[in-house]
This record gives C-alpha cells, sequence and structure tokens, in this order.
C-alpha cells in the first residue's frame, strides 16, 4: 500500500518506536508519524525559549538544556520520556548547542 504522507521521520526518533531487535515499530507509522511531528515542532519552538533563557541567567547551554527536560518529563507532559529526551536532543542540535549526555 502507497503512503501518500511526504513526512520522513529520522532513525533517531524511529528508534523511540522500534522494538529491541529493530525490526518492527512498536506503534502504528501514522502515531509514530504523530509524534514525530509534535516532538519536532517542540524542539522548533523552544530555540527562543532556550536561547533567551541561557542569555538572561547566564546559565550554561547544559543548565539550559537540563532545565527544558525537567519540564519536559513533569507530570502531564505530553510528550513520554524518551520523547522529551528526543527533544532535548534535537533542540540541542538546532541551537548548535552540545547535545546533553546521556542519563546514566
Amino acid at each position: 500500500m502507497h503512503d501518500p504522507n511526504q513526512i520522513e521521520v529520522p532513525p533517531s526518533f524511529l528508534a523511540l518506536f522500534t522494538t529491541p531487535s529493530g525490526h518492527r515499530l512498536t506503534e502504528p507509522m501514522s502515531t509514530v508519524r504523530e509524534r514525530y511531528e509534535l516532538c519536532e515542532d517542540l524542539a522548533q519552538m523552544l530555540t527562543d525559549r532556550a536561547s533567551t533563557a541561557q542569555f538572561k541567567s547566564g546559565a550554561s547551554a547544559g543548565e539550559v538544556l537540563q532545565q527544558i527536560q525537567l519540564g519536559l518529563t513533569a507530570e502531564g507532559s505530553t510528550v513520554q520520556p524518551s520523547e522529551a529526551t528526543w527533544v532535548v536532543t534535537r533542540l540541542a542540535e538546532l541551537l548548535d548547542w552540545r547535545a546533553p549526555s546521556p542519563a546514566s
């Protein structure tokens, strides 16, 4: 069946919805695509906020990203914890900041 949707979901996001073997999605592609659009839009919208927060507070990029991660993983958030991590990593990429280290 041909999928008319033109949105290409990057491998880094697909990995959030892939079985450990990497062969199957855990959600329908339409759901993955919707979640990707939400997360990408969120990262894009947060660029100005993150830059402003860093400028006004004098905090490091890592500290700003950490605060955003905390906000995205707070109770009631519209994104799952793995998606929040992806959003913060994408945000760092958009701002040309060093991506945060994965939580240990």
